[in-house]
């Protein structure tokens, strides 16, 4: 990837550097390197970004100086107490950026607007029956249009960019959407990030819904605490990821942790696939099987009313679903935390985690070692924070391993 606007513009990380390297590159990633310190860490001294980034004293003083001045950094109180000069924390303005977040899903779409900590500052939301490509991109230019209009001009002036988070085969699975036969199919060749830079000023990054998901919650949740998790988000339909070493990986082919076709175990006893129980179009067809309208499942993803048994049973299907997944995964690698999250509001979560930790007692344990089933902090909305997030770590930031993974840029 090249990165070639914002004021910090500079390469991704330092492995290019030569003894040739201009000041102006050096600089920029420097500024760079500071930024992801003070992110990582929440606010940082000039002792303390010298010690963390190895750089100078001198040039650790001169970065952050040049840094308050345009507005990135914010000067805190001094810390007194020690020998010697009092230490000044700085931490980011979450004023000084904002971006754009796209989340597209299989019954809603939304986009937010993010602040430089992940603060989320306005959010636009639109349900339809099925996604269709010209739909998607009314909702988005009106969605930009709406959000800005609310904006100064100086606000304006401040967005790093659009991140768009989409499942990347949008025509698999129509079936149990309900969406007409072959309807789907147009989305075969449509180039959704291109379609949408040549209607927007800003520069547009994608990557699968889930996999930002997941990087939402390793920046935004339980990444300080867990360096290694499986992440399992539920929407639609279920997708997840994985974080090894603080870093998302997604592997030869991209789809690591992709855990929706994961063969499980239905109540029936035969096998299908996780996406199949642990979904909530699941709840969606339980709920129109007994009369009962489905469509505040997609109104607002936070304020779901309580469906009573139907909802009941699919947590305890999806439960014991999730159980089976967490138990695989584990005997593969020693996940030190099992995340679990979705497009629900945040008690539906609780009962699902605790749901999920009862199933897990139920099985066969020999020789595995259980990770911490824990909920996600993020909730709802990672997958649109995840994706505004995108244009940030690309233009400001060089721990860009964390998230830009099988990301694309126009």
């Amino acid at each position: 990837m090249s990165i070639t606007d914002g004021p910090l513009a500079g390469p991704a990380s330092s492995a290019g550097f030569s003894g040739g390297s201009n000041q102006t590159r050096v600089r920029a990633y420097n500024e760079r390197l500071v930024l992801s310190q003070v992110r990582l860490h929440g606010a940082l001294s000039k002792a303390d970004i010298t010690r963390l980034s190895g750089l100078s004293a001198q040039t650790a003083s001169v970065i952050m100086r040049a840094l308050e001045k345009d507005g990135l950094l914010l000067r805190g109180e001094p810390l007194r107490g020690r020998v010697g000069q009092p230490s000044v924390p700085m931490r980011l303005n979450p004023d000084a950026v904002l971006s754009f977040g796209v989340k597209i899903g299989r019954r809603s779409a939304d986009l937010v607007l993010m602040d430089f900590v992940g603060n989320v500052r306005k959010r636009y939301h639109e349900t339809y029956a099925y996604p269709l490509p010209q739909e998607i991109l009314r909702i988005i230019t009106n969605g930009l249009a709406d959000i800005e209009q609310q904006m100064s001009a100086e606000e304006q002036a401040r967005i790093a960019g659009i991140g768009i988070a989409a499942p990347f085969e949008l025509w698999n699975w129509a079936d149990e959407i309900g969406a007409p036969s072959g309807a789907m199919e147009v989305w075969h060749g449509f180039d959704l990030q291109a379609e949408v830079a040549a209607r927007v000023a800003h520069p547009v990054y994608l990557q699968n819904d889930a996999t930002s998901a997941c990087g939402a919650e390793l920046v935004f949740g339980v990444g300080p605490t867990y360096p290694d998790f499986i992440y399992l988000f539920i929407g639609s339909f279920i997708g997840g990821g994985i974080v090894l070493n603080s870093s998302i990986f997604s592997g030869r082919t991209g789809t690591a942790g992709a855990v929706g076709p994961l063969p499980v175990r239905g109540k029936d006893g035969e096998n299908r696939q996780l996406l199949d129980i642990a979904s909530i179009f699941v709840l969606e067809n339980m709920l129109r099987e007994r009369g009962i309208d489905s469509q505040p499942l997609w109104y607002s993803a936070d304020e779901w009313v309580d469906f009573g048994e139907p909802l009941e049973l699919w947590i305890q299907a999806t439960a014991a679903a999730l159980a089976q997944a967490i138990v695989a995964a584990a005997s593969i690698i020693d996940f030190g935390a099992a995340v679990i999250d979705g497009g629900f509001p945040a008690w539906v979560r609780k009962r699902i985690v605790t749901a999920t930790l009862e199933a897990v007692a139920r099985l066969d344990l020999r020789g595995v070692v259980i990770p911490d089933i824990i909920e996600g902090k993020v909730g709802s909305q990672a997958r649109a924070i995840g994706g505004a997030s995108l244009p940030i770590f690309a233009r400001y930031l060089t721990d860009q391993s964390v998230l830009l993974k099988n990301v694309s840029e126009t």
